[in-house]
């Protein structure tokens, strides 16, 4: 999936926020485990940006004590002496156009041969983007044009105008082939492997469509809280932080059409054709496609944890969802009348993600005067996290003289026991080093996912009186089964 014609690999690799929290426990570790599987160019060196107070001996250290305590694999002494060693540590504030000088004194010290291929990953908060985009403009750090990529984190943007602003500014500075929008979950292997497991088994593409399936349900629940993020999450709330993009990616992966080809642009414009085709959702419609709730006190597992409005930062009576669960209808040839039901939120009673497509009942009631009247439904189910695997469940008749059944399960895993998962970041890396753009958000996607979730916040946006809740540790609401169609659809919550 790897465009031929894409520039060589950058041999110098910026990370704003260094020692944030998306550094410390996605970016550092993925580049390591890159590091120890021999996929990093052997050019490629590495800058950190932050504000602590390092010097080079000591970031490479904190580096090395940091990746002991996460990445548990053992790693030969030289792979990672070899790797802290591509670092370099410049100390500033991200605001400071003096600490770009910095970055550019450090860029042009070579180590391994001169090099002016460089990434530019922003691991920093979203209102921080538009501040470091100038800067790198002052500087002169996007300059020749069109030869360095900047790495943008979601949210992109908080509603379809500040998308607008972000992208126009961006554009303003870089070329759209030097911009990665980056969504973790698209590297994750099973939403990769979701495109193996349609268009190239015969089985299943058939299936795909509604002349057999019944509807979808997409699932992302967290256990953890807003972990110290109220200042950000508190704003964001879940429909931001989550469906817009994460959940919103994987729809149109399970509905997109085969594309001419895998490449980056021909993907990409199969999802955004089923973003095209959401049948939009009016105000007076709000109530029947989307509900939100928050989280109050309850327990996860052993431990009791606070409600949403108890937690640090949070603004008091704050109405910001922690639970969305929506209802999206694809009006094209393929899926017409087919629910797509999509749920996150936090403090939910298990870390699960899934994609849950239930199949229609056979037309013709055989079983009607026999135990299995009320035959329980067919379904292929793909397991994103905590386990990665995909399935089909059918009836088979149970051994004995008894027309009963029980489900088996058909399993489709590609995983053997003894296989290291590989990270989603780790994927999205290499991707961004290689320069291919397919598993990366174009912006007519991010701008048709906002069209389609915008009438939902500017309805919400009005409504800041009252929000249903539901105890930590749960499933949910139960008010959230409200936007089924039938009376026997209900959430699913196993994989």
């Amino acid at each position: 999936m790897i465009d031929h014609e894409a520039p060589l690999p950058p041999c110098n690799f910026v990370i704003f926020g260094a020692t944030g929290n998306l550094a410390s426990l996605k970016l550092l570790p993925a580049l390591f485990r890159l590091e120890r599987a021999g996929r990093l160019p052997e050019v490629l060196n590495f800058i950190a940006f932050g504000r602590r107070e390092f010097d080079n001996a000591s970031w490479r250290e904190y580096v090395r004590d940091l990746l002991k305590q996460c990445c548990p694999v053992e790693a030969p002494a030289e792979t990672m002496a070899r790797f802290v060693a591509r670092f370099d540590y410049v100390r500033g504030d991200q605001d400071d156009p003096a600490a770009y000088e910095l970055i550019k004194e450090t860029l042009a010290k070579p180590k391994l041969g001169v090099c002016s291929h460089v990434v530019f990953y922003l691991a920093i908060k979203p209102n921080d983007f538009p501040g470091v985009i100038k800067n790198l403009d002052k500087a002169g750090l996007n300059r020749p044009r069109g030869l360095h990529r900047i790495v943008v984190e979601k949210p992109f943007g908080t509603d379809i105008e500040s998308a607008r602003v972000l992208n126009e500014l961006l554009h303003r500075h870089f070329d759209e082939s030097q911009i990665f929008r980056i969504d973790h979950y698209m590297g994750k292997e099973t939403v990769q492997n979701l495109l193996v497991f349609r268009f190239a088994n015969t089985l299943i593409e058939p299936l795909w469509n509604r002349n057999y399936i019944d509807h979808v349900q997409i699932t992302v629940a967290e256990s953890v809280g807003i972990e110290q993020r109220a200042d950000y999450y508190d704003k964001a709330g879940a429909m931001r932080d989550m469906l817009q993009n994460h959940l919103m990616q994987l729809l149109t992966l399970v509905a997109m059409e085969p594309p001419p080809a895998l490449e980056a642009d021909a993907m990409r414009d199969e999802k955004v054709k089923v973003l095209r085709c959401i049948r939009p959702i009016s105000k007076g419609s709000v109530h029947a496609h989307a509900f939100r709730a928050q989280y109050k006190a309850g327990g996860i597992g052993d431990e009791q944890v606070p409600g949403y409005q108890d937690e640090p930062g949070v603004e008091a009576e704050s109405v910001t969802e922690t639970f969305v669960a929506a209802k999206f209808y694809i009006d094209n040839w393929r899926w017409r009348g087919v629910p797509f039901y999509l749920r996150t939120g936090k403090r939910l009673k298990e870390q699960m993600s899934m994609i849950a497509l239930r199949l229609r009942h056979p037309p013709q009631q055989l079983f009607r005067e026999t135990p299995l009247e009320a035959l329980e439904p067919n379904w292929i189910v793909l397991s994103i996290q905590p386990n990665e695997s995909m399935h089909m469940e059918l009836h088979a008749k149970q051994p004995g003289l008894d027309m009963t059944t029980h489900m088996v399960r058909l399993n489709a895993s590609y995983r053997g026991t003894d296989d290291q998962p590989l990270d989603a970041y780790e994927a999205l890396l290499l991707d961004v080093i290689e320069g291919d753009h397919t598993l990366f958000i174009r912006f007519d996607e991010v701008e048709w996912a906002w069209r389609v979730v915008d009438p939902i916040l500017k309805y919400w946006s009005r409504e800041r009186d009252f929000i249903h809740t539901y105890p930590a540790g749960s499933w949910g609401p139960l008010e959230a089964n409200r936007l089924f169609d039938a009376e026997d659809t209900e959430w699913r919550n196993k994989v």
